[in-house]
């Protein structure tokens, strides 16, 4: 290869990484999902392994947050229906997180150079997130609805009940479990196969 064309390819291998992986074509199967983006199993792993959320609870609070997009961000607000205005919340990345939200995560964990449009730190995200739920609202790791409404109120939102009598957000916390069971159940028919594929990345 010449150096005129490896320059090329380090240049086009960067703007890849700048732009950041696309989001799947298709979101209903988890297995094609994770055989399309392969370095997402392994990170999904990883969360599993260290906070005890399935890969199919966090595939369903991404799918539900971002649509599996890594630069997604809240629509701005619109001054007398046309002057594009502030975006609602400063909300970003796959995980959809607040900036003070990430901030906590990045504290408490350690992982101060984490990136909210990082797949795997996005996942690391939300197990994290998870496990505190877990231990601040005492809501166990595999109720996906619950999970996901503390999630979107934040715990004290969650602990005071203010998810009660809206009626979007329980139809999305619903459609998070749902999800969440699909996932999971796919997951369980090629999980040896995704592991096989990935033996040795863990």
């Amino acid at each position: 290869m010449s150096i005129r064309h490896a320059l090329l390819a380090i240049c086009l291998s960067g703007l890849v990484a700048a732009c950041g992986h696309a989001p799947p074509e298709q979101t209903h199967d988890a297995c094609l999902i994770l055989e399309d983006n392969r370095a997402w199993w392994r990170d999904l792993r990883r969360s599993e392994d260290r906070w005890g959320v399935s890969p199919g609870i966090q595939l369903a609070i991404l799918r539900r947050e971002s649509s599996f997009n890594a630069h997604a961000r809240p629509a701005r607000q619109r001054l007398f229906g046309v002057i594009p205005g502030r975006r609602p919340s400063s909300a970003y990345g796959y995980a959809q997180a607040l900036d003070s939200t990430w901030d906590w995560y990045r504290e408490e964990t350690g992982r101060r150079g984490a990136d909210r449009d990082d797949f795997g730190d996005a996942t690391d995200f939300i197990g994290w997130y998870s496990h505190m739920s877990g231990r601040l609202s005492g809501i166990s790791p595999t109720d996906g609805r619950s999970l996901y409404l503390a999630y979107h109120q934040g715990h004290t939102g969650y602990n005071q009940g203010t998810y009660r009598g809206i009626a979007w957000l329980n139809r999305a916390a619903s459609q998070v479990a749902t999800d969440a069971s699909r996932y999971d159940s796919q997951i369980s028919q090629c999980r040896r196969r995704l592991d096989r594929r990935f033996l040795g990345v863990f």
